[in-house]
């Protein structure tokens, strides 16, 4: 899983080509995202802190998403909570994704791709934002980890590459806030479908949005079942702290 050969939206490898770079040469890789900031974070249940980078300018980034076709606007660039809640929720059940293949869906800024690779992950990351896999790349060697494969993937036109990387599924899909608007509910749970094994795990986070609140229904009534927890901060750079977050471990109905 480290070959890089193409940079598509429809779904590319991004990440081998860069393994040789130096920390200073990675950096003036991602400045084109505008002003950029460090701060450390610490995860509310494990006391676990990461030094993340993140763009501090709105405005460049929409200039650069303007063109979009897909019109996603650059959601990844926020420290949301549902992130940190999930990588909480790893590092306290690590046996969950120590087991097999672990893909995850909208890694952001990379928050809760360390905690999956600090446990010993055998971890793909995915986004549709290449700006978002550069990003993640760096804060995930930054911290001390090796850069995990990495995959541009656009989940409403999956590419013939993803679809062969994919397989008979993965035994777990991890995916934090990645149900903003109701475009994306069928979308997701069509995907679902096919990157998560049968019996397999969907390890969601969302803050009780509508969205994800009509996503899990309609999985359910498609015979996956759902554990829920609710968590609640405080959150890293959140001012609000009565944001809850909801974390659900969905199986896909087949085999265990």
């Amino acid at each position: 899983m480290s070959s890089a050969d193409s940079t598509s939206a429809g779904g590319s490898w991004l990440s081998a080509a860069r393994r040789g770079l130096s920390a200073a040469r990675r950096r003036h890789a991602i400045e084109r995202l505008g002003p950029l900031e460090d701060v450390d974070i610490q995860l509310p249940r494990s006391g676990v802190t990461y030094r993340i980078t993140k763009p501090n300018d709105i405005d460049t980034l929409l200039t650069i998403a303007e063109n979009d076709p897909e019109e996603n606007l650059p959601y990844w660039a926020a420290l949301w909570p549902s992130g940190v809640a999930l990588a909480d929720e790893i590092l306290a059940e690590p046996e969950l994704i120590q087991s097999g293949r672990v893909l995850e869906l909208g890694t952001g800024l990379g928050v809760t791709a360390m905690a999956a690779l600090s446990v010993g992950a055998d971890l793909i990351i995915s986004d549709y934002a290449n700006e978002s896999l550069q990003l993640a790349a760096y804060n995930i060697t930054e911290n001390g980890f090796n850069e995990p494969a990495v995959m541009q993937m656009n989940w409403r036109d999956p590419s013939d590459k993803f679809r062969k990387l994919v397989g008979n599924g993965f035994p777990v899909v991890i995916a934090a806030d990645v149900l903003y608007e109701l475009r994306d509910v069928e979308p997701l749970l069509e995907l679902a479908n096919w990157i998560v094994a049968p019996g397999g795990l969907l390890w969601l986070a969302e803050p009780r949005r509508y969205s994800a609140g009509r996503f899990v229904e309609l999985a359910e009534e498609q015979g996956w079942t759902d554990e829920l927890v609710e968590r609640e901060g405080p959150w890293p750079e959140m001012e609000d702290t009565g944001v809850t977050v909801r974390v659900h471990r969905m199986r896909r109905p087949g085999s265990d």
